[in-house]
């Protein structure tokens, strides 16, 4: 069994930083890929950002300008840096990992049910 605990999140007003963070424990031999997945009010959960084992990110459109991913391998823990926050980025992030156990079977673990808050106001 993999846990995730996300942490980080907040109500800021418009222009703020926050940096979520998310770590993983539990059976993980290694982990692979590392990421966020952002929900606003109403809206579909999107993919935001991950960042592969060889710290190769990606990005999705609407916060690639404003965001930085990060991991620390030592850790399993993933971070979200976002900068010039705005009312759009309210959402309740969540956080995901692909990782191999002892045998080299790959999972893949997502914090739905859990996740941080993010509330924006202008």
């Amino acid at each position: 069994q993999v846990q995730l605990v996300e942490s980080g999140g907040g109500s800021v007003q418009a222009g703020a930083s926050l940096r979520l963070s998310c770590a993983a424990s539990g059976r993980i031999f290694r982990i692979s890929t590392m990421g966020w997945y952002g929900q606003a009010p109403g809206g579909p959960r999107v993919l935001f950002a991950h960042v592969t084992s060889g710290c190769s990110t990606n990005y999705a459109d609407s916060v690639k300008s404003r965001c930085t991913i990060s991991r620390d391998n030592a850790k399993n823990t993933v971070y979200h840096q976002m900068d010039r926050l705005n009312p759009e980025d309210t959402a309740v992030y969540y956080c995901f990992t692909i990782y191999n156990d002892a045998s080299g079977r790959a999972y893949i673990r997502r914090s739905w049910g859990q996740g941080t808050q993010v509330t924006v106001s202008s």
